[in-house]
């Protein structure tokens, strides 16, 4: 996985969630939709200087997992432990945080705990799951970008601690929603934007029941909007 594939990744969901070509970067895409997504943080292989992402950046010292299987006799010759400094100074000789953690998974990159997943672009706690791009906590989901704590997504943007959602962008707490955007606390919307609590609804705004030709035109408007502001 690389910026041209994942950028490929993204101009799909955009497409898809929003019927528009892509207008920004990969960058641009990140500072707008990502900014508050918890996601890997670059450092340095301790031993290599290479660079390598990890999740917890609290370490001093980082090694890659790659490199960790690679040195395979992590044992220490025994020598005497008199107290609890000579202890904590034995351990700090393996203690190095391991980074890229990724299980059973292909075309990855700038990732971190990553296990069963396909073509993920800077994401991090993620698992079964393919095609997605700056994301966090994303499970059982494809084609997710810039979302977090979710799970059975798919073509969604800015989900957060959801589930079972398609074609949407910022889904907050929610379940069962389909071709929306703006939505909070609601279970079974379709064709929904700017609204909380709702439950089993299509074509509202806001909170307010419209016709779909009355919908739709506001949602043209709306979309404009989101890449304007």
């Amino acid at each position: 996985m690389n910026e041209i594939e994942a950028k490929a990744i993204t101009d799909k969901i955009i497409g898809q969630v929003f019927g528009v070509k892509n207008p920004l970067t990969l960058d641009q895409i990140m500072s707008k939709f990502a900014f508050d997504v918890n996601l890997p943080r670059k450092v340095y292989d301790t031993a290599t200087n290479e660079e390598t992402w990890a999740m917890a950046t609290s370490s001093t010292k980082f090694i890659t997992f790659k490199n960790v299987v690679q040195k395979e006799d992590w044992m220490l010759p025994k020598r005497p432990l008199n107290n609890m400094q000579d202890i904590i100074a034995a351990w700090s000789e393996t203690n190095i945080r391991a980074t890229e953690r990724t299980r059973d998974s292909l075309n990855i990159a700038r990732c971190d705990n990553v296990n069963f997943c396909e073509n993920a672009f800077h994401c991090q706690d993620c698992g079964e799951s393919k095609n997605l791009v700056f994301c966090d906590g994303i499970y059982k989901s494809e084609f997710v970008l810039a979302s977090q704590r979710s799970i059975i997504q798919s073509f969604c943007i800015r989900v957060e601690d959801s589930r079972e959602c398609s074609n949407s962008f910022s889904v907050n707490w929610s379940g069962k929603i389909a071709d929306s955007m703006f939505i909070q606390d609601s279970y079974d919307l379709a064709d929904c934007m700017f609204c909380s609590h709702l439950v089993s609804k299509r074509y509202c705004i806001a909170n307010m029941q419209f016709e779909k030709e009355e919908y739709m035109k506001l949602r043209d408007d709306i979309i404009k909007w989101v890449f304007n502001s």
